[in-house]
């Protein structure tokens, strides 16, 4: 006998995400074309210390322009789309967790960089890890009393020189 796997389907993913973590990404338009791209995550059962949001990331200006293809790319497969003409202030969208880690790494890690160069091979490092990974250096990150050291270390540790 063979079992069938199935997969979720995204609009089934509210019914079967009750016990899950829950994400939201946010948009907020700055200027006329410039945005900021915000990780937040919501109140769930799975997380019940959580009373309101609490803030994961965000990324914005040189860094966000250089990986922007990248994240709306990755956004798209989730089935987000931001459209930078609309007109409200703030936008957000459900995000699920696999999305959340990496683009809330992602977003950590990058955001106070300047080195082009070296923001193209961070992201690219970020992109390849697991689930399991980037949820182990995002909880570092996030728990840590010292976060900037983690960050430090995981810049040093995905860069080549």
């Amino acid at each position: 006998m063979t079992q069938i796997a199935t997969r979720i389907r995204p609009e089934d993913y509210t019914r079967h995400s009750a016990n899950l973590p829950r994400y939201e990404l946010r948009m907020r338009m700055r200027k006329a074309s410039d945005y900021e791209l915000e990780i937040w995550q919501l109140p769930s059962p799975a997380t019940p210390r959580l009373k309101g949001r609490e803030y994961i990331a965000s990324l914005k200006g040189t860094a966000l322009r250089l990986l922007e293809n990248r994240i709306l790319r990755r956004l798209a497969r989730v089935h987000i789309h931001p459209d930078q003409t609309k007109v409200a202030p703030v936008r957000s969208w459900e995000l699920e967790e696999e999305s959340a880690l990496i683009l809330g790494l992602l977003f950590r890690v990058l955001a106070p960089m300047r080195n082009l160069d070296r923001i193209r091979e961070i992201a690219d490092g970020i992109e390849t890890m697991s689930r399991e990974e980037a949820g182990y250096w995002l909880g570092m990150a996030m728990c840590r009393k010292n976060p900037r050291r983690v960050l430090a270390s995981l810049r040093t540790l995905l860069t080549t020189r």
